[in-house]
C-alpha cells in the first residue's frame, strides 16, 4: 500500500498548497496552518468515499434492490447529511469548538502525570507492524462503538436522539449519517476520548474512521445482500443490519407483554459482540423500517435536515 500512500500524500500536498493554504492565508488562519493540513486529508478521504459510494454501492443498490426508491426527497436529506460529514465540515465545526476544551483537559491530565497508554506497553514492538495495530486498534474501537450504539438504544433519554437515525424509512447507502447533530457529538467525543487514551497514531485513526464509515455506508445500503451462515458471523452485512433498523424488531424488545427499548444488532463492523452478549439476530428477512410510533401513531420525525435537528430538541425535553 506504500504506492497508494504516496499518491495520496502527494494530492494532499498539492491541494493543500494550491487551494487550502492560500485560503487561510486570506482568512488570518496562518497559525493553523498544520490543522489545515490535517484537514485536507479529510476532505480528500471523503471525496474517496462519495466516489466509491457512487461507483460500487450505488449500482449494487440498482442491481437487487430491496424495495423500490418511493420518497427522493428523504433520501435528498440523507445525501446532505453525508457531504457535511465525509467531507469534514461537522469536523471543521468540532474543531473551533470541543477540540480546545479536549485539548485542555488532556494537557491537565498529563500535566498530572496521567499519560497515554500505548500498545507498546503491553506488547513490545507491535506498533512496528503497522497492519497487525491497525487491526488491534479496530476491534478495541468496535468494541467501544457496540456499547455506545446500545447505549443509543437502551438510554431513554440518548434514544430520543438516536430515534432521528431510524426514522429513516427509505433506507439507502447515504442513510449512516442521518443522525442528530448532537448525537454525533456525544459519539465523536466518546471516539476521542479512546483515541487519545489509547494513542493511536493520528495516520491509524484517519483510515480506522473512513474504513469504518464506509463499511456503515454499505451496511445500509437498499441492497438484497447476506454474506452467507458464516460470513454473517465474521462482518456486518446489509441484511444483519437491516434488521436492527426493522421496525418492531432491531430496537425494541417485548417484557412481560410491554415494548421496552432494547433490540438487537449492535454491531457496528463486528458481529462478535452481538454474539457474545447475546443480542444478534441472524434471521434471512428484509422488513420494512422505520419506527413503530412512525406507523401506529404516525409520529412525525421531521421531513428536511432543520426540522428534523429542530423536532429532535423537542424530542429530547419532552416536548414532540
Amino acid at each position: 500500500m506504500d504506492w497508494f500512500s504516496d499518491i495520496f500524500s502527494t494530492a494532499q500536498q498539492w491541494l493543500f498548497e494550491a487551494a487550502v493554504q492560500p485560503a487561510m492565508f486570506a482568512l488570518g488562519m496562518g497559525n493553523l496552518l498544520e490543522d489545515g493540513y490535517d484537514a485536507t486529508a479529510w476532505f480528500m478521504v471523503g471525496v474517496l468515499q462519495v466516489l466509491i459510494l457512487l461507483a460500487i454501492i450505488g449500482p449494487l443498490q440498482r442491481w437487487r434492490p430491496v424495495e423500490a426508491v418511493t420518497d427522493r426527497a428523504t433520501i435528498r436529506t440523507d445525501v446532505l447529511y453525508t457531504l457535511i460529514h465525509r467531507l469534514g465540515f461537522f469536523r471543521i465545526a468540532l474543531f473551533f469548538t470541543l477540540d480546545p476544551w479536549f485539548d485542555e483537559a488532556f494537557g491537565a491530565l498529563r500535566t498530572a502525570g496521567y499519560g497515554t497508554f500505548h500498545l507498546d506497553q503491553l506488547w513490545p514492538g507491535i506498533t512496528d507492524h503497522a497492519v497487525v495495530s491497525l487491526l488491534i486498534y479496530l476491534v478495541v474501537f468496535d468494541f467501544v462503538a457496540y456499547w455506545t450504539h446500545r447505549g443509543q438504544h437502551q438510554i431513554e433519554w440518548w434514544w430520543r436522539l438516536h430515534s432521528l437515525h431510524h426514522a429513516q424509512r427509505q433506507m439507502t447507502m447515504w442513510s449512516d449519517n442521518r443522525n442528530h447533530l448532537l448525537d454525533d457529538i456525544l459519539v465523536d467525543t466518546i471516539v476521542v476520548l479512546v483515541a487519545q487514551l489509547i494513542g493511536v497514531p493520528p495516520g491509524q485513526f484517519v483510515a480506522i474512521v473512513a474504513f469504518t464509515q464506509l463499511s456503515e455506508s454499505f451496511q445500509h445500503a437498499n441492497v438484497r445482500l447476506w454474506f452467507g451462515r458464516i460470513g454473517e458471523r465474521l462482518w456486518v452485512s446489509p441484511r444483519f443490519h437491516r434488521l436492527h433498523h426493522s421496525i418492531g424488531i432491531g430496537h425494541e424488545t417485548v417484557k412481560a407483554e410491554r415494548t421496552v427499548l432494547g433490540g438487537h444488532n449492535f454491531g457496528v463492523l463486528l458481529p462478535w459482540w452481538d454474539v457474545l452478549f447475546g443480542t444478534a439476530n441472524f434471521e434471512q428477512r428484509y422488513d420494512p423500517t422505520g419506527i413503530r410510533d412512525q406507523v401506529e401513531a404516525n409520529r412525525e420525525y421531521g421531513k428536511g435536515f432543520w426540522s428534523q435537528q429542530w423536532i429532535g430538541l423537542k424530542r429530547l425535553f419532552g416536548r414532540a
